[in-house]
């Protein structure tokens, strides 16, 4: 096991985004930051973060919760509170 230091963070993310991840950490029986955590370390060596059994729950999730975002659509999403239109 490797100790690390955590900082409490306050991020922003879209509301159906969360209840996906939410969601999926809950299936897997960990934190919200240690998904994030591991996602973020997966990302950084360009690996796939997730099997497929796991990317079938996560497919569940996104329909349970209406997530329709893409990574197409990534840095491209303007929030409500920032000039978006509702």
């Amino acid at each position: 096991m490797i100790t690390v230091e955590r900082v409490q963070t306050g991020v922003r993310m879209e509301r159906r985004m969360l209840k996906v991840l939410k969601g999926l950490a809950e299936y897997l029986d960990i934190s919200l930051g240690d998904l994030l955590e591991g996602i973020v370390l997966h990302a950084f060596e360009q690996k796939v973060p997730f099997s497929d059994a796991t990317m079938v729950v996560v497919g569940r999730l996104k329909e349970v919760y209406g997530l329709d975002l893409t990574a197409a659509d990534s840095h491209h999403v303007t929030s409500l509170d920032e000039g978006g239109v509702g």
